[in-house]
């Protein structure tokens, strides 16, 4: 008789067909996340046809939770990819699915479940408007994966706001309404417009911050310490209007990016025309 066993057992910490538990990690992560932004939209339709007040309130904070949760899921998924080097393909191609339907489609089905429904033709085309929006940034990303020098990225900079941010961004009226119970920030013509500017930013090629391109100085490095945890704190207590604290902050240093790139772009402009110039 044959040893043909010896050839035929799989490794031990392998799963059939040769996947590892490392590799499935991430995925794992960006599905979690891709389950947080429909569930989402569940809370949102339970809400839209809820008639308890106190119901319905608390299953609008829900779909806004959940697609915040996809956002953080999504924040730690690639990282966590490169940390275990468990890095493909198919992990890029399920992220950006994911990334389009928790941060396109679910804001926009529950904005327009929440407000844009009172005007439902002008409103559609509003929540259209985040939903393709994503998936066109999205796409641009997936075809520029390959690309080698991309002006943007390789300063350290992102081109138009990314789309979790978008995503957090377009809830600002959500958060208002929340913290304050005011109803002018449910009607239809303040969240339209709020969702089309969103939608406009995030297509467009303004340079924006990244994490790279933040560089604080070491004088002030304890302090942005003390600075997280008490944003942190704060998301424990009130955590609406730290929501809407941390969206005012985000859209007042969309200047300061466009100004940074542009300062570097003009330093590149001299550094190239530098090389050119003939030796005296």
């Amino acid at each position: 008789m044959s040893a043909a066993g010896d050839h035929d057992v799989p490794r031990r910490g392998r799963l059939p067909g040769g996947l590892t538990l490392r590799a499935m990690t991430p995925n794992a992560i960006t599905t979690a996340a891709l389950c947080s932004g429909l569930t989402g939209i569940r809370f949102a339709v339970t809400a839209a046809s809820g008639t308890d007040p106190v119901l319905v309130a608390e299953d609008w904070r829900k779909a806004v939770a959940a697609v915040i949760l996809a956002g953080l899921l999504d924040g730690i998924d690639g990282r966590i990819a490169r940390l275990l080097k468990a890095q493909s393909r198919f992990g890029a191609e399920l992220d950006s699915l994911a990334d389009n339907v928790s941060f396109g489609v679910a804001p926009a089905l529950i904005l327009f479940l929440w407000s844009l429904q009172e005007a439902p033709r002008i409103g559609w085309f509003a929540a259209l408007a985040v939903a393709i929006a994503c998936a066109l940034r999205l796409a641009r990303f997936n075809a520029q994966i390959d690309v080698e020098h991309q002006p943007h990225k390789s300063a350290g900079f992102l081109t138009g706001i990314p789309a979790p941010v978008a995503a957090g961004l377009a809830f600002l009226p959500m958060y208002l309404w929340i913290a304050t119970n005011d109803p002018v920030f449910r009607l239809p013509i303040v969240v339209g417009p709020w969702l089309v500017l969103i939608a406009f930013l995030m297509i467009s090629n303004i340079a924006t911050l990244s994490w790279t391109s933040l560089r604080p100085r070491r004088s002030v490095r304890l302090e942005l310490i003390a600075l997280v945890g008490l944003v942190t704190v704060a998301l424990l207590t009130e955590p609406w209007l730290t929501l809407v604290g941390i969206c005012v902050v985000y859209v007042l240093f969309l200047p300061v990016g466009f100004i940074r790139y542009a300062k570097v772009k003009r330093q590149r402009g001299a550094n190239v025309r530098s090389e050119l110039l003939p030796p005296a």
